[in-house]
């Protein structure tokens, strides 16, 4: 009898030995945004390639780039948005892409296969594109809004929601103002500063924030927010009574791509993993439940042709021609950090 602990301590060690010769389940660790890829589509990219995904959000591409920069954690695909593509280039953080092993890129819209972020895609294949507008209730407001001018309007007295987002709110005050919304002129940076100062101590602003703007919107909240399109559309689908316009003075142009970052420990599960989110039903699906464009064609055809007429969803060439693409201005990152802070100071 004394001998049976030794052997059960024997079986354990050998139960143990074996576990740790087992081979590891292959995974890859995706870092995207909030509500931002179709949970269905993780399953099934698993199911097919047995390859596990471990998924961690991030809020704003600044939050997503010094996470990314510090280290301290590898991500092996990551979701971010056009300018920070172009400032992960020029710092040598990303790997570029191997387009063989990319059949499905060819699914990819003309206008967004050489984009000048990221000149004949070589580090970044495009996710999903969109606007920046206002996203607004009908019943608050009394009628139709085109104009940025809205947001500063005192007739909405702690109604008007932006976003905490240093390149989305001041990009849409430079546009207000007439500004190229990646200037680097001190006093036109100054003056979209002054502008949202006054937005707040007006009493017109109601709050700064980011993905709960559209639930606010939807909760009937606020008459007016600052929102990325797909928000809109999920928004308006729960409360019939909102709106979503470009305003007149222009406005942000967007596209979020998948890149791979040098720290990638499995640069070839990354690849895979790409190429399964533009084959086209996978495209589809993803943004038919986000409700944000795809700039796969063969997806399109594959959508709602009521999801696919919706102007928010599919802008027309006249807006998407006074809107602009947000460029890197790393080299005045300090400056806007500063504006930014000036901004939200209490």
């Amino acid at each position: 009898m004394k001998r049976l602990p030794v052997l059960l301590a024997s079986l354990l060690a050998l139960a143990l030995l074996l576990a740790g010769c087992a081979p590891a389940k292959e995974s890859i660790t995706v870092y995207n945004w909030e509500d931002y890829i179709c949970p269905e589509a993780l399953d099934l990219f698993t199911e097919e390639t047995g390859i596990q995904v471990n998924y961690v959000r991030f809020t704003t591409n600044e939050e997503m780039y010094i996470k990314l920069a510090r280290g301290g954690a590898s991500y092996d695909v990551a979701f971010p948005s056009d300018y920070m593509i172009e400032r992960m280039i020029t710092n040598d953080m990303l790997l570029p892409l191997d387009h063989e092993k990319l059949p499905n890129f060819s699914n990819t819209s003309a206008w967004l296969q050489d984009p000048d972020y990221d000149p004949g895609s070589k580090y970044s294949a495009p996710y999903m594109w969109g606007t920046v507008g206002i996203l607004y209730n009908t019943k608050m407001t009394g009628g139709p809004i085109d104009s940025w001018e809205a947001m500063w309007d005192e007739k909405y007295q702690r109604n008007v929601l932006m976003m905490d987002s240093v390149r989305d709110s001041l990009g849409v005050t430079l546009c207000s103002l007439g500004y190229d919304l990646n200037t680097r002129a001190l006093t036109e940076l100054e003056q979209a500063r002054d502008k949202l100062i006054r937005q707040r101590e007006s009493g017109v602003l109601l709050a700064y924030g980011v993905d709960e703007i559209k639930d606010k919107m939807a909760n009937n909240e606020a008459a007016l927010g600052l929102v990325w399109s797909g928000d809109a559309i999920t928004s308006i689908d729960i409360n019939p009574d909102l709106a979503y316009c470009v305003p007149k003075e222009g406005s942000n142009i967007w596209a979020d791509g998948m890149v791979i970052p040098k720290t990638s420990k499995n640069p070839d599960g990354a690849i895979r993993f790409i190429d399964f989110m533009m084959r086209p039903e996978i495209a589809a699906m993803n943004s038919e439940y986000i409700g944000y464009s795809t700039p796969n064609d063969a997806a399109l055809a594959l959508l709602d042709d009521d999801l696919v007429s919706d102007p928010t969803f599919n802008p027309s060439p006249e807006v998407i021609a006074r809107c602009s693409f947000f460029h890197d201005v790393a080299d005045v990152a300090d400056l806007y950090d500063r504006i930014w802070v000036e901004v939200t100071a209490n």
